[in-house]
């Protein structure tokens, strides 16, 4: 086996030959040369034909359609209803009582023809008031003299305000005025203690009140 392996004549590689693909190459030119260059034998009939142009009607578009308005809600009326029917219920004594609540009218609005007076409120009387009445005895009137204008025989005048409570109390004497410091004080502790009056009065009830007195010092001849 060996010795036929190597006996064998080995098939040698066939390398290309250049001048059979240049060969090869110029019978394809041919061939390309020859069919471009020959002239197609067309029938007459389509040769010569017309050209034929079909004109492609343009589709009609859809009808517009149309937007219906949408009708608009009815306002809703309120319903008025007829007030209720008079019922007449009979009481224990025999007497007819209406039960249908009253309506409040008012000229002009209602139908009303007939004219209404004018009411005119009724003014309020004024109070009626009454001053504080002295109720002192005369004989606890006259303050005492001081004693210092009684040693040097002076006399003089005192104005105080004197305020009066609700009891007839003098409860206050202010001065009016720049009397003399020596009568004003022996005034006003008398006043104080021993001086009384019924209560000023409005519409009959008893309020304090205030008012001037003038007391006047004096010897006696």
């Amino acid at each position: 086996m060996l010795e036929y392996a190597a006996g064998r004549t080995a098939i040698a590689t066939r390398k290309p030959s250049p001048n059979a693909l240049l060969v090869v190459i110029s019978v394809h030119v041919a061939l390309l040369a020859a069919v471009m260059s020959a002239k197609m034998d067309l029938p007459g009939s389509i040769r010569n034909s017309p050209l034929v142009v079909q004109l492609i009607p343009e589709p009609t578009p859809p009808p517009e359609q149309q937007i219906k308005p949408q009708a608009q809600p009815t306002p809703h009326q309120p319903n008025f209803t007829q007030p209720p029917r008079q019922v007449d219920m009979p009481t224990s004594g025999g007497e007819i009582v209406d039960a249908t609540p009253s309506l409040p009218t008012f000229d002009g609005l209602m139908g009303d023809p007939t004219p209404r007076p004018t009411v005119t409120p009724t003014p309020r009387p004024a109070p009626v008031k009454a001053g504080a009445r002295l109720i002192t005895p005369a004989s606890e009137l006259k303050p005492p003299y001081p004693m210092s204008k009684l040693a040097s025989g002076e006399e003089g005048a005192v104005t105080v305000r004197l305020t009066v409570d609700e009891r007839g109390r003098v409860i206050a004497v202010d001065p009016v005025g720049r009397p003399d410091r020596a009568f004003f004080e022996a005034a006003r502790r008398h006043l104080l203690a021993h001086w009384r009056y019924q209560p000023a009065t409005e519409d009959g009830r008893a309020v304090a009140t205030s008012f001037t007195v003038t007391l006047r010092f004096q010897l006696d001849g």
